[in-house]
């Protein structure tokens, strides 16, 4: 009877995060920022579900959204699922339990995506995907980089940036949460 319970908050949970992502994902798009914002709902179910929901999380709001709005989303999917992965194993083994440590987490969530978005990013997609990241990849590459390069440090600037301030916004609103849901999920002690 419990693990129904667990079951049925963490599907919740992970209904809610894919459409924050969606949100997020799309108020920068509509914006083209450059950054990305549309892994807050991920890092969330991470914190609260562990590593396995959020990975599924990032996997079904890249599926989902590539059936709205085109294939570069649905491309992208195996990085929303590094990010729900690294994310809820940071969390387990404690890095999200202070701001240094969220900071620190945020790092290393872009240094594993990194090594699946490049790749995507340049042999599917030429270095350009439509987001506000393309002017600097092709700025970085019009100044003499070869375009591996240039996805790279595009990747590796914009998700530093973009990565740690999803890990601060998730933790702070994860810390926020009453007491109750804490323990509702256990995966909370590890953010606490």
């Amino acid at each position: 009877m419990a693990s129904n319970a667990v079951s049925s908050r963490t599907l919740v949970l992970m209904v809610m995060s894919i459409a924050i992502n969606m949100i997020g994902g799309q108020i920068v798009s509509m914006l083209k920022l450059p950054i990305f914002l549309d892994s807050i709902g991920t890092m969330l179910c991470a914190l609260l579900a562990g590593p396995w929901a959020a990975m599924f999380t990032g996997l079904l709001t890249n599926l989902l959204w590539g059936l709205i709005s085109g294939p570069i989303a649905a491309a992208f999917a195996p990085v929303a699922m590094i990010i729900g992965l690294v994310c809820g194993i940071m969390a387990r083994i404690g890095w999200f339990r202070s701001v240094p440590k969220v900071i620190v987490s945020g790092i290393v969530i872009t240094l594993a995506l990194t090594l699946i978005a490049v790749p995507i990013r340049t042999y599917l997609f030429g270095g350009a995907t439509g987001s506000g990241a393309d002017f600097f990849v092709a700025y970085i590459n019009a100044v003499g980089q070869n375009l591996v390069e240039s996805v790279a440090i595009t990747v590796i600037g914009v998700n530093l940036i973009d990565k740690i301030l999803t890990a601060i916004i998730a933790w702070l609103l994860v810390r926020g949460l009453p007491q109750r849901t804490h323990n509702s999920f256990p995966n909370m002690a590890a953010v606490s």
